[in-house]
């Protein structure tokens, strides 16, 4: 009797010892019975299995961070490029990520390798600078659909980084430059455009009140004289320069009109053709001289 009561109690040993499993908190165990996988999955705790019959394998269901490496390709507009991105996925049906998938890790590194390749394809380099939301969820639903028959879930799929090659560098950066100075010199001449209508409007303000401009000019004079006072403004005005160059154009004209020699008198058409017929010339009488003087014929 005690034999045998023995033998129980170090079967019972060894039954604790090789049956007794803990699930933790962040696993799922799934069990083999006889090389059957059972429909129930343990959950975390302490589980109790049958030695040398069940066989269970803990399935890690958190959220798992994976990298994928560096994709070169071509994209829409013919650039070559080099984009990496990374996936977070986690187990949702531990039994088909177990039976289903050899390693469903290495399955959705493998996926998401091609998923980017065959992105970068299908989109143009603007959008994998500037519009990556569009193809981060592009990416996702590329994922989702082997990912759901695995039992893994995709929460988020980004894009980590964009390498271009040094000329396309280069050429961005002479284009962004260019793009600025195109701002630049709109705004400037927008600055200009209105600093013209504010004068031509000032202008005619003064213009209807001409004591403003006197009143203009003398604040003008303050402003100068507290900034160096040793310095004299005496204004000029613009009219009076405009008098002198029309003075100095009339003062030009009349010597040139002085040189030119002063036509002959034209003689008269009667006397050609008295002088052609033997006949006296009909001359008009002399001016009289003073008193005392003859006059001559």
């Amino acid at each position: 009797m005690p034999v045998v009561l023995g033998i129980l109690v170090a079967v019972g040993l060894l039954w604790a010892v090789t049956g007794v499993k803990v699930v933790q908190q962040y696993e799922r165990g799934v069990v083999f019975r006889l090389g059957r996988v059972r429909k129930q999955v343990k959950e975390p705790g302490p589980t109790l299995l049958i030695p040398f019959v069940d066989r269970m394998r803990k399935v890690n269901v958190q959220v798992i961070t994976m990298p994928v490496p560096a994709q070169e390709g071509i994209t829409k507009d013919n650039v070559s490029v080099r984009v990496d991105a990374v996936v977070y996925f986690r187990v949702i049906e531990p039994i088909r990520a177990s039976v289903d998938v050899q390693n469903y890790t290495f399955a959705m590194s493998q996926v998401a390798q091609t998923s980017l390749r065959s992105i970068i394809g299908k989109s143009e380099l603007d959008d994998l600078l500037s519009g990556r939301e569009n193809l981060h969820r592009g990416l996702e639903l590329m994922l989702e659909s082997p990912a759901t028959g695995w039992g893994v879930h995709i929460d988020r799929v980004e894009i980590k980084d964009v390498a271009l090659p040094d000329s396309m560098k280069r050429s961005m950066a002479r284009q962004a430059e260019a793009d600025r100075e195109r701002r630049a010199r709109i705004i400037t001449a927008d600055g200009e455009f209105q600093a013209a209508a504010k004068l031509s409007e000032a202008a005619q303000q003064m213009d209807a009140t001409p004591g403003a401009m006197q009143l203009r000019l003398l604040q003008t004079v303050v402003e100068v004289a507290a900034e160096k006072n040793s310095t004299l403004v005496l204004p000029f005005p613009v009219e009076l320069l405009r008098f002198f160059e029309s003075a100095t154009d009339r003062n030009r004209e009349r010597p040139a009109q002085a040189e030119q020699p002063a036509p002959a008198p034209e003689a008269p058409a009667a006397v050609p053709a008295q002088l052609a017929a033997g006949r006296r010339l009909d001359l008009p009488p002399l001016p009289q001289g003073p008193p005392g003087i003859p006059r001559q014929e």
